[in-house]
């Protein structure tokens, strides 16, 4: 095999990698995660090194969970018409390699919070516990959607623990934020599998009450989350470009339970991520400009 053969062979088991742990999908947690670290920049001296530090933790820790979370719903994904295509039910990837990515990311992100300090490497097996545990929650439990949200609402409390080595409260308010955010967008994603996780045994929101109660649901929580961003940006003491940017988050969450209903998910990818991924850029975007404009 030639020298030329092999480098594309490399390329195609790293697209496959990327595919399995959906790279594209840190646009939810990274900007709430950065924005922390641009609010906490203008008060304090931040060093390059810990920045770097931080993205390495988010990037291993991200992708322990997604490896871990393939590798362990690869038999329910391989009954599921929706996902029977993923790697590991397509033989795509192997076991072996994708337990071996898990282990990997777990032991660079143990590593990386060791280098950030000793507060966030006691701190780490809290962190993988439950971006690990998130697996198997919807096995006995249709909160599984709430411990998604908390698992992602972790990056931008990580973020202020790494970059004061102290806890705080006025964090919380975008953790919870996050999380009720992610959980609602959650909830409409999973009306897809509505009928399978109900034939399956499988918990969720929509399979527990129903699509139509769960889009209700999921509104409320949209609504919590938009109310503790809120209370984030008064708390924070932010300005205008905060709030113009959390007026337009919110009317893109809203606007996703527009284009779709109970009875037609057809634009769910546009409304999961789509509308998700610009708003929470938008988000970062207004605290980017708020805090270029109080310097």
């Amino acid at each position: 095999m030639g020298i030329t053969q092999q480098i594309l062979d490399f390329t195609s088991r790293v697209r496959n990698w990327g595919r399995l742990v959906r790279f594209s999908h840190t646009v939810f947690a990274l900007p709430f995660a950065l924005s922390i670290a641009v609010y906490l920049s203008a008060r304090n001296e931040i060093s390059t090194s810990k920045i770097l530090l931080i993205l390495l933790c988010m990037i291993s820790a991200r992708t322990a969970a997604m490896a871990f979370n393939r590798l362990l719903d690869r038999d329910i994904d391989a009954k599921n018409p929706r996902t029977l295509n993923r790697e590991l039910p397509a033989g795509v990837l192997s076991i072996h390699e994708v337990r071996l990515l898990t282990i990997v990311s777990v032991l660079t992100f143990i590593l990386g919070a060791a280098m950030l300090g000793q507060l966030c490497l006691y701190l780490s097996p809290i962190v993988l516990a439950v971006l690990l545990g998130y697996s198997y929650t919807k096995r006995f439990t249709s909160l599984s959607h709430l411990v998604l949200g908390l698992a992602l609402a972790l990056a931008p409390a990580g973020v202020w623990i790494a970059l004061t080595n102290h806890f705080a409260w006025l964090p919380v308010w975008m953790m919870l934020g996050v999380l009720l955010w992610v959980a609602g967008f959650d909830i409409l994603y999973s009306c897809q599998d509505f009928e399978f996780d109900k034939k399956s045994g499988l918990f969720s929101i929509p399979a527990r009450v129903g699509l139509d109660a769960a889009f209700n649901i999921s509104r409320l929580f949209h609504f919590l989350a938009v109310g503790f961003l809120v209370l984030f940006g008064v708390y924070a003491e932010v300005g205008i470009y905060y709030f113009l940017a959390l007026t337009i988050f919110a009317g893109l969450l809203f606007s996703q339970h527009r284009i779709i209903s109970p009875h037609d998910l057809r634009r769910i990818d546009q409304a999961f991520f789509t509308r998700n991924g610009v708003a929470s850029v938008v988000y970062f975007i207004g605290v980017v400009l708020d805090t270029m404009y109080q310097l």
